[in-house]
């Protein structure tokens, strides 16, 4: 079956419709799967010394990949990290560069705009240029706004600060809000025409609960979350949650906040089938395969998994696309990801013919 892409079908599913085409939606493919599939050189330019033949050349190769898996939008995203200066306490192991009022006072949030632009521009203006016909981005501004504290905090000191000067705590949240607003109304503003469904990653829980207490999240977390859907909301985008872990217990206001979809699930936090009980009236619901299971299971039991069970969300759900329940990292082996593809593409083949 020859296959044109056609954004729309994604939208559907981020409105909670149920689109005329089941689609593939993944939150991020490691440019080394990327790679494998197309057999081309994956090297994102990163050095700002690259000619803008060059940024083309990569995004060209990006959206063909999406294209030539079946996607219906290419997943792209521009995260903050590049430009918050003495970054990394997210990944751990680290404090942050803020751990009390005078870090918080002397810290150059006034710069971290212009560096993001400096940094993302070429690469935005590179997918803009090359963008298949029938196709926009999902995306836009990379890390949420607990992930971006994580990084100039650290977790643990994060909560060790909640202890002793929650009053701080309090006022980095709106700070970065504030950034993240500024942020996204420019990205709005100058590509809103690559993007048809914006979304945020940010991962607020682990397998049995939330990382910080509900009550913080809802006060401190949420309110940010409100401010930058409204932005998008208002550009006319829906607006896209992905986050991992058991959230269950702060869902309800995540969805009042009015997110429009949800992506993230693992089997082991709750089945798929109970995502759709709970949500599937009120929100549209991407993933539903368990990343475990792509790694550990053969490439014909994936398939036959997936053919099952995605027939099962397609029907069940109102909007839902299928994909890995986070993303497809560099070790997940090609064939079991291409697995998860080929079996979108029969149960599609099997609609198609009644």
């Amino acid at each position: 079956m020859s296959f044109e892409p056609d954004y729309r079908h994604i939208v559907d599913v981020a409105m909670n419709k149920k689109p005329a085409r089941f689609p593939l939606y993944e939150h991020i493919v490691s440019t080394e799967i990327m790679a494998k599939v197309l057999d081309v050189d994956m090297t994102m330019p990163d050095s700002g010394k690259e000619s803008d033949a060059d940024y083309r050349e990569f995004y060209s190769n990006y959206c063909r990949f999406w294209k030539e898996t079946t996607y219906d939008t290419v997943s792209f995203e521009c995260c903050f990290g590049h430009a918050l200066p003495d970054s990394g306490a997210l990944c751990g192991g680290r404090p942050g560069p803020i751990q009390n009022r005078g870090d918080f006072e002397k810290y150059p949030f006034d710069g971290i705009a212009d560096t993001y632009w400096q940094y993302y521009t070429p690469h935005l203006d590179a997918l803009a240029a090359v963008m298949p016909e029938g196709m926009k981005a999902i995306g836009g501004c990379g890390n949420g706004v607990f992930e971006i504290i994580q990084d100039l905090v650290g977790f643990e000191y994060l909560c060790l600060m909640q202890a002793d000067d929650p009053e701080l705590v309090a006022d980095l949240f709106v700070k970065i809000g504030d950034i993240m607003t500024g942020v996204w109304s420019q990205m709005l503003e100058r590509y809103g025409d690559v993007f048809c469904v914006c979304r945020m990653g940010d991962d607020l829980g682990y397998k049995t609960a939330t990382m910080l207490s509900p009550p913080t999240i809802i006060e401190h977390i949420v309110p940010q979350y409100r401010r930058i859907i409204k932005l998008v909301h208002d550009a006319g985008k829906p607006f896209l949650l992905h986050s991992c872990g058991n959230i269950f217990a702060v869902m309800d206001e995540i969805i009042d906040a009015g997110i429009d979809a949800k992506h993230s699930n693992e089997d082991l936090i709750a089945p798929y089938s109970e995502w759709i009980d709970r949500y599937s009236d009120r929100i549209g619901l991407f993933g539903g395969i368990d990343v475990g299971l792509i790694c550990q299971e053969e490439p014909q039991a994936i398939f036959d998994y997936v053919v099952e069970h995605g027939t099962e969300y397609r029907k069940r759900a109102n909007g839902y696309a299928l994909g890995s329940g986070n993303s497809i990292p560099d070790y997940v082996p090609v064939e079991k990801y291409l697995a998860m593809v080929d079996a979108v593409k029969e149960i599609r083949r099997r609609e198609a013919q009644g």
